[in-house]
């Protein structure tokens, strides 16, 4: 447990609050910029320079932008090509930069309209987020545990949890050389501000999605 949870000896707490600040900001400046009608592609395209105009050109995974249909993917699937954002439809924003050395990491989900079960999908993704994290504060559940509590508070509101969004350590750069495993494989309680909880939900019939992940702090 200790070498999972280890950070530099020098490891700056201010640093990593400040990059977890930017990265949010950097979530709410792309969506600003996405507007229906757009291609994926070109949404990523904006993920991309937004970051880099904020002082960034590395990140430990590039920037996600997914549209209507491919967010019901992971990061490590292949997205639906030419998908296009529609009047009434969602999206979601993944991005993990590297601010001054230490890891950001933050997912959001956004409606274009007012299609009922897309605006309800996009609030209950962080109702989950947010059910979990309590859980984690109150019961001091293990990583594991957490996962088979969100994917039950999932079904009772009415949706799918993709576990294969489950969760990892974040750090100084890079994370990976003190841990690479995922938050839902470990056997203890996680300490605060190490991890990153991550939660998609998708329709059980319909082919949409949401995301949304932020360090359990």
């Amino acid at each position: 447990m200790n070498e999972i949870e280890k950070r530099k000896n020098d490891f700056s707490n201010e640093a990593f609050f400040t990059a977890r600040t930017k990265t949010w900001e950097a979530i709410q400046k792309i969506s600003e910029q996405i507007s229906v009608g757009m291609l994926e592609q070109e949404a990523n395209e904006i993920a991309k320079s937004t970051l880099h105009e904020m002082g960034t050109r590395q990140g430990w995974h590039k920037p996600y932008v997914h549209f209507g249909c491919n967010t019901v993917k992971t990061l490590f699937d292949t997205p639906e090509p030419n998908v296009r954002l529609e009047e009434d439809d969602i999206y979601f924003i993944d991005i993990a930069p590297v601010w001054q050395g230490y890891e950001g990491d933050a997912g959001n989900t956004f409606v274009t309209g007012t299609d009922a079960e897309m605006l309800r999908c996009s609030t209950d993704v962080r109702r989950v987020f947010e059910q979990v994290a309590e859980k984690w504060k109150v019961d001091e559940l293990t990583g594991n545990e957490l996962y088979q509590f969100a994917e039950q508070t999932a079904q009772e509101l009415g949706w799918l949890l993709n576990l294969s969004m489950n969760g990892h350590r974040l750090a100084d750069f890079p994370h990976t050389a003190y841990h690479s495993g995922k938050l839902a494989e470990t056997s203890f309680c996680p300490s605060p501000n190490l991890w990153v909880l991550e939660i998609q939900i998708k329709h059980p019939q319909k082919p949409f999605g949401a995301f949304f992940e932020d360090l359990l702090a």
